[in-house]
Order: C-alpha cells, then sequence, then structure tokens
C-alpha cells in the first residue's frame, strides 16, 4: 500500500529521515530503519570539518522550532573512514552534502559517490550560512552546482534541495531539472527569529534560524504544489510532516518521497511508524490502493 520507488530505489515507505536529525553514524541510521523509515538522509557533509554555531542554536515551542546550528559536522574524508560504504545498511541511505564554492560541491560529491549511496542530495539552501550571494536563489548558479555534482555522482540520483527563501521557487526548481537533477527535494528550512521581550535580544547566537516544524508546512505544501507544476522529476516533500494526515496532503501536492525531521521532537523516534500507521488508515477508509492514486490528486 505505502510502498513508493523514488527515482529506482524501492521504500518500503515514502517516509525519509531529513538531513540534520540523527543521521551521522551506520547505529543511527540503522535505529532510524528499524524504526519504521523509508529511508535515511545523513546529516550534511563538506570538504572540511565545521564546528557549527555559538549555542544558543536550537529553540522551541508550540508549533515552531528554530534552529542555527549552522552544519557542522565530521567533513567529508572522516565520515569516509567511518562508513565505509552505504550500500550495505538495513534501509537506503541518502548522502547529504554542500559547500562553500562551486567546486566544494564537486570535490565533496565524488567522494560521496564512492560511498554508493542510494542518493546524493544537495544542499544550497541552508538559510543560516554565509555562502555570498546564495545559490538557492539564482538560477544558474542552481544550474552551475547540479552540473558538477551529476559530473561527479556518477548513476548515483541527485536530488537538489530547495529554499523556500525565493520570489520564485518554481525558476529554481525548473533551473535544477534542466542541468541534470533527477529529483527536487522541497523545502529546506524558512528564515525566521524569534526575540526574548524581557532580554529584549534575539533568542538564538545567530539571531537569525531556520524555521521547521508544524509552522512550515503550509509553505512547504505550497512550494510542492508549485514544482509539481513546473518539472517532470520526482518532489521529496519536506517541512513540517508530523501526522499521517500531513504525509497525505503533500502527496496530494504533488510530493512521491516524504522527509521527517522536527517531527521526532514532536512525537518521538516512532514517528515514522505512526505517521504510515495514520496514512494507511485513511487510505483504508477512503478506499485507496496506493498512493499513486492520490499523487498530484490537488491538481485537478
Amino acid at each position: 500500500m505505502l510502498q513508493t520507488n523514488l527515482c529506482g530505489i524501492k521504500l518500503k515507505n515514502p517516509t525519509i529521515l531529513a538531513s540534520g536529525i540523527l543521521g551521522v553514524t551506520k547505529e543511527s541510521i540503522d535505529r532510524i530503519g528499524k524504526s519504521g523509515a523509508g529511508a535515511v538522509t545523513l546529516k550534511s557533509l563538506c570538504h572540511e570539518e565545521r564546528l557549527g554555531n555559538q549555542n544558543p542554536a536550537m529553540f522551541g515551542y508550540d508549533d515552531v522550532f528554530l534552529n542555527a546550528v549552522g552544519l557542522p559536522g565530521q567533513g567529508i574524508d572522516s565520515a569516509m573512514k567511518d562508513f565505509v560504504r552505504l550500500d550495505n545498511l538495513s534501509v537506503p541511505v541518502v548522502g547529504s552534502i554542500y559547500g562553500y564554492r562551486i567546486e566544494h560541491f564537486g570535490e565533496v560529491a565524488k567522494k560521496m559517490a564512492s560511498l554508493k549511496p542510494a542518493m546524493i542530495e544537495v544542499d544550497i539552501s541552508c538559510p543560516h550560512l554565509d555562502y555570498g550571494k546564495p545559490y538557492y536563489a539564482d538560477p544558474n548558479l542552481t544550474a552551475e552546482v547540479t552540473k558538477i555534482v551529476k559530473k561527479n555522482s556518477g548513476k548515483i540520483p541527485v536530488s537538489i534541495k530547495l529554499s523556500p527563501n525565493v520570489y520564485d521557487i518554481k525558476e529554481i526548481a525548473h533551473a535544477a531539472e534542466r542541468a541534470g537533477a533527477d529529483a527536487i527535494t522541497a523545502i529546506n528550512t524558512a528564515s525566521g527569529m524569534v526575540i526574548d521581550i524581557d532580554a529584549r535580544k534575539p533568542i538564538l547566537a545567530n539571531r537569525i534560524g531556520g524555521v521547521s516544524g508544524p509552522a512550515l508546512k503550509p509553505i512547504a505544501v505550497r512550494c510542492v504544489y508549485e514544482i509539481y507544476e513546473t518539472v517532470k522529476i520526482p518532489i521529496i516533500g519536506t517541512g513540517g510532516v508530523t501526522y499521517g494526515k500531513d504525509a497525505i496532503e503533500m502527496i496530494m501536492a504533488g510530493a512521491t518521497g516524504i522527509g521527517i525531521g522536527t517531527g521526532i521532537f514532536y512525537r518521538g523516534i516512532g514517528v515514522f511508524k505512526k505517521v504510515c500507521g495514520e496514512m494507511g488508515q485513511w487510505m483504508k477508509k477512503n478506499k485507496v490502493k496506493n498512493l499513486d492514486e492520490i499523487r498530484g490528486a490537488a491538481h485537478k
């Protein structure tokens, strides 16, 4: 009922652990797989080790979660020693990469490809990392990154992760598709800020962070909807998915895969099984046999 084919990758269900949440070791990958996820995305890696931003770097309340961790990580060279390979784990693994300059993306993509992930996701859209001119806001730069990653990834499918912080996300998605992207991940977090009115200053040390959680979902659904009408490649709908009804909504907007990240904060590591169970219940109630029957249904 929930089986999904994403760029030739067979998933037991469409849920995918989003990048930045728990996907840092073989043990955590297996744990997420056993918790019900259809696939797991690694925490983003670049050409060097990064310590990230100063604390406080995360803050959550009600339906809003804000983070400005600054993409800390061990770097691709260290990860290659730790993982050795990614195609022999209990669940398909998506390798997330980023860089500061165009050439970095190609360098990291080549090394990531050597680990044999099921897919490579390209993070061009972190809202609190200073790229100079952001790649995610320029269709030409998006195309350049896509081309160099594809050149260095062999036959491994590539998904470009887009930002909602742009004037026209359709234009960016189209540029990525023309440059050879196999899929689009939509979306990364939206830029936001929370101010402590007693301290009279922003709560995050970085001041600006990325908004996730249920508050992001309507923006993500809108972006998936618009991208679906623009490109022919699959979309991994990510942003605020916490319940089965959220995942169904994403699929009706046009998503093939469903990214879940902050949902773990709200419902625990069992969120994948919970979401899949709720999807299955809805499908039985509404006599839907498979997800293809409702994908893009909101466009009809």
